[in-house]
């Protein structure tokens, strides 16, 4: 390779690892945006019994993380299939158009219609961008991609939060929508993966989602890279998402704010992309890093259902904490993509995330269980404790990936 066409690949590489973060970016801010504006949003369309509200966006987050299941299935069939750039272009157009519809809703039913639709887009941007960085960068250095994508696109809690704030809701939904079409058309410049060309001349099958359930070994591998997260979404979903039943439980001397927890926590998640995605390069292990960060997340959890009579400046600090401990999510998601063949990993990298995602259901099921057993606290610790040792075994179960040529097929589907 002559040297004015290395410097164009790298600059190609460079490129997209860019346009890939910057996607994420959007995604989380729409991803989030609900959950921020949703009291606000809620009164806007005229619902101003509290019970209502929790039960209306009880009912819309549900839907929206029922299109992320849904999406993530489409989204990685139509990766393996198509191409990666074509589920970058569809996914966000698609969340984009989404979220200009949001800032009309005057009902309930059209929202939670709308952020099924939108969440149908938000499935495919993550596990696209992160299965075009991995293939695309050299074996030994694509941590490094990966987790600038994460550090990045979670900054987007950030200006979904600053948005929110200072625009009010509506606002809030054209904004997102905006930054969508921008991204859509820096997108224009974008590559598709070499190794996805050659797994087109293959006579191997691509994207067929059931073949991961039909072989035993296939499918015990892609359950354990979906209980890997578990954790991370238990924190984000429940201890902070709930922060104000947690701060009555701690007896609180201030009400804790939920948009301000999750704020403070997705910037710990960024800095702790960034540490577990240095640690898995200077260790050359991705298993040890999630190893150390399963464990720490233990006592982030412990000091939280421990602080009783905290503050909201004390809580704030706390989610941060806890932020940086489950800040694996890049790590996480890389594990996965490395896992499989790339007529697959399209399919497994966009699925994976959004089934922790989704796992929220039940895991919001299970410690509403123990709630009413042991009370909040009791009910927190329980779940921590169980999610964490599935994590563990799941983590004792898959090989290390650090290094791995990604460049093969999954034979025998």
């Amino acid at each position: 390779m002559t040297t004015t066409t290395a410097a164009q690949s790298n600059s190609n590489v460079i490129f997209l690892v860019i346009v890939a973060a910057l996607g994420y970016f959007v995604d989380i801010y729409d991803l989030l945006i609900f959950s921020i504006v949703r009291v606000e949003s809620l009164k806007g369309i005229g619902i101003t019994n509290p019970d209502e509200i929790t039960s209306s966006g009880t009912f819309i987050i549900n839907v929206q993380m029922f299109g992320l299941l849904l999406g993530g299935i489409i989204w990685g069939v139509v990766g393996d299939k198509l191409g990666r750039i074509k589920v970058l272009f569809g996914s966000i157009l698609l969340y984009s158009i989404a979220n200009f519809a949001n800032g009309f809703v005057q009902d309930v039913n059209t929202y939670a219609a709308i952020r099924f639709f939108g969440g149908i887009g938000l499935a495919g941007e993550l596990g696209a961008g992160i299965t075009l960085v991995s293939e695309t960068m050299s074996k030994e250095k694509r941590g490094y991609g990966t987790m600038i994508v994460a550090v990045v696109g979670l900054f987007g809690a950030v200006l979904a939060n600053i948005v929110a704030k200072h625009f009010g809701w509506q606002k809030a939904y054209f904004v997102g929508g905006g930054l969508g079409i921008c991204l859509l058309l820096l997108r224009a410049g974008t590559f598709e993966s070499g190794m996805f060309k050659q797994a087109e001349k293959s006579s191997a099958s691509r994207g067929d989602f059931l073949s991961l359930f039909t072989n035993r070994k296939r499918f015990l591998k892609y359950l354990y890279c979906i209980l890997l997260g578990a954790p991370l979404w238990f924190v984000v979903g429940v201890l902070v998402t709930q922060a104000q039943e947690f701060g009555i439980a701690l007896k609180a001397t201030e009400v804790l704010k939920a948009g301000d927890g999750i704020l403070y926590t997705y910037i710990g998640i960024s800095v702790g992309d960034l540490a577990a995605g240095l640690l898995a390069q200077a260790t050359r292990s991705r298993r040890l890093t999630m190893l150390v960060f399963l464990l720490i997340s233990i006592v982030s959890v412990v000091v939280y259902l421990t602080s009783i009579g905290l503050d909201s400046n004390k809580f704030l600090w706390i989610c941060f904490f806890m932020g940086c401990t489950v800040g694996y999510w890049a790590t996480f998601v890389t594990i996965a993509s490395e896992q499989f063949g790339t007529n697959l990993r399209a399919t497994v990298t966009t699925t994976v995330p959004n089934f922790v995602r989704g796992a929220l259901i039940p895991i919001n099921w299970a410690f509403l269980f123990f709630k009413g057993q042991y009370g909040m606290i009791g009910a927190g610790y329980i779940m921590m404790a169980i999610l964490t040792v599935i994590s563990l075994f799941s983590l004792s179960q898959l090989k290390e990936t650090f290094g791995k040529d990604l460049n093969y097929i999954d034979e025998h589907i």
